[in-house]
């Protein structure tokens, strides 16, 4: 009688997803950062302090809210 084959499987890696998440922080980081620098820039060219309205808030949040969205859509065939 023949003796069975045992063939070792590895489990997939999951390397690209903590590569995907790391490159994606940092992206968010450097554009966070960017917006943050630009809204100060241009109150400071106003002469004001830089203030946001809770209007202005939440927009800001549906927008975000939108383009998380968008993003998700992007991995749908």
């Amino acid at each position: 009688m023949d003796e069975p084959v045992i063939i070792e499987t590895h489990p997939p890696s999951t390397m690209w997803k903590y590569k995907a998440v790391l490159i994606g922080g940092s992206i968010g980081a450097l554009v966070g950062m960017g917006a943050a620098y630009l809204l100060t820039k241009r109150a400071e060219q106003k002469g004001q302090s830089l203030a946001i309205t809770p209007v202005k808030g939440v927009q800001l949040g549906v927008m975000l809210a939108g383009l998380l969205r968008s993003i998700l859509s992007l991995g749908e065939d």
